[in-house]
């Protein structure tokens, strides 16, 4: 990867993180967004406005977490990001986020059971929630591993929520999605408990989301 190659790569981070802010997604500074490169990450730091980051600013680490460049010091969470990226090889980006809806499903430790089909979109018949842990540790970032197999998201107890997708922008497209869903669910939970599909029903939405939107 050419230092431009690298420098696009760093604004696609910064551009996924100033949307986290600006459309409420992750207020102010909350979240975090990487993107992968073979075995290196670029990641936004802690405590910095998004609206000042630059391209040097983003942190570059090893899977490991080693610091190889960057301005500041990586976010907090690079244990789950990378613990995510070594499970996942599949996985080009990550965005974590404190979202609203899921936060709020996220602290009272619900999961998103197959209410509606789009719950599909992220790889399985519900959206987990994992078990709690300290922000910025080894013991979250197991969790998050464990929530996420077979799946592309899951939220956090007590936490927030977490997608990943081949690309940066394709993980926040599905970040901004679980948020739908979420706020959809916790609207429905205000009537009653909402009738669910079943297995073999979202084993079909399942199949059809893996070519949606592809073109031969």
């Amino acid at each position: 990867m050419t230092e431009a190659d690298e420098d696009w790569l760093r604004q696609r981070v910064i551009d996924a993180a100033l949307d986290l802010a600006s459309t409420g997604l992750s207020p102010q500074m909350s979240g975090n967004v990487s993107a992968r490169a073979g075995d290196r990450v670029f990641i936004t730091p802690s405590g910095v406005a998004y609206t000042d980051l630059l391209p040097a600013d983003i942190a570059e680490i090893a899977l490991d977490g080693r610091i190889l460049s960057g301005t500041f010091p990586p976010s907090s969470e690079w244990h789950m990001h990378c613990a995510v990226y070594r499970a996942r090889p599949e996985a080009g980006g990550i965005v974590h986020a404190h979202s609203d809806f899921a936060t709020v499903l996220a602290v009272m430790k619900r999961s998103i059971p197959a209410f509606h089909y789009m719950v599909a979109v992220i790889g399985g018949n519900d959206i987990r929630c994992a078990p709690y842990a300290t922000f910025g540790t080894a013991e979250l970032a197991a969790h998050a591993v464990a929530a996420l197999e077979g799946r592309r998201a899951c939220l956090l107890a007590h936490h927030g929520q977490i997608a990943l997708g081949p690309t940066v922008e394709t993980a926040l497209h599905l970040a901004h999605e679980v948020e739908t869903l979420s706020a959809q669910y916790w609207r429905a939970l205000q009537i009653g408990e909402p009738d669910l599909l079943s297995d073999e029903e979202m084993a079909v939405n399942v199949e059809k989301f893996k070519n949606y939107g592809r073109r031969g």
